[in-house]
């Protein structure tokens, strides 16, 4: 069965790397798009570039810091109204700076914790609450192949983070299981973002091609895709099964 138009879309994170981009893309489509981020200078000026681009088209954006969960709790449905209502919300803010435990990096590590982690719960509640009020809508979650196994030295706050959100998402699905509340993990592999400066593998691709593949999971609405499909399903795959060690070298 086809999927209902997702007309109305929040982003978070739309200041720059991958929420940017899928505003972009988003709005190439003809989408009415609320953006939130702290930056909201650089919102400010996306959205005069999509206004101008796509006159037909709604763009809303606020100010929103992902750690303090008043601030979510407020901006989310103020967006929302502004639009009418929501209608998918991709939960994208996200930090990936640290270094490995015990190394003098705590509060890096903590830093990236509390806003992976405790920011897209908050992002979760806000979305979701609206969600169910409506009866329908469209929770992404955008985790990391980082999230699959445990990973070394600056990864393993992140990928702790992104496995975190793989666990929400699912219990979320869980809880909505048989409503028209659709719930999907994306785990994007290494595209080239200012996140991941210094910690890109191999299989990097360039930012137009990796938002172009997310955009074109989001839209198909899965459980859980991998960003782009290929080579990163089949080594999903294999870093299940792989060993500690071979784990550790190729991550």
């Amino acid at each position: 069965m086809p999927h209902p138009a997702r007309q109305r879309i929040l982003i978070t994170g739309a200041s720059s790397g991958l929420g940017e981009g899928m505003a972009r893309r988003l709005a190439g489509m003809g989408r009415d798009l609320a953006l939130a981020a702290r930056r909201f200078d650089r919102l400010e000026a996306l959205q005069r570039e999509l206004r101008a681009a796509r006159p037909g088209i709604r763009v809303e954006v606020a100010a929103m810091d992902v750690d303090d969960p008043e601030s979510v709790a407020t901006v989310v449905p103020a967006l929302a109204d502004r639009l009418g209502g929501l209608d998918r919300a991709v939960v994208n803010a996200g930090i990936g700076k640290g270094g490995s435990v015990g190394t003098g990096h705590a509060a890096a590590n903590r830093a990236v914790l509390q806003t992976n982690v405790l920011g897209s719960h908050a992002q979760c509640e806000a979305a979701m609450e609206l969600f169910r009020a409506q009866g329908a809508g469209h929770l992404v979650l955008i985790s990391s192949v980082a999230s699959i196994r445990g990973m070394r030295g600056t990864r393993t706050a992140y990928g702790a983070s992104k496995a975190a959100l793989n666990s929400l998402a699912e219990g979320i699905r869980s809880d909505v299981h048989g409503t028209p509340i659709v719930v999907s993990t994306i785990l994007p592999g290494y595209i080239a973002t200012d996140i991941n400066v210094g910690r890109r593998g191999p299989f990097t691709v360039d930012l137009d091609t990796g938002v172009d593949a997310l955009t074109a999971a989001i839209e198909r609405e899965p459980v859980r895709a991998y960003v782009p499909g290929w080579p990163w399903r089949p080594v999903a795959g294999l870093l299940r099964v792989l060993p500690l060690p071979v784990v550790r070298r190729v991550t």
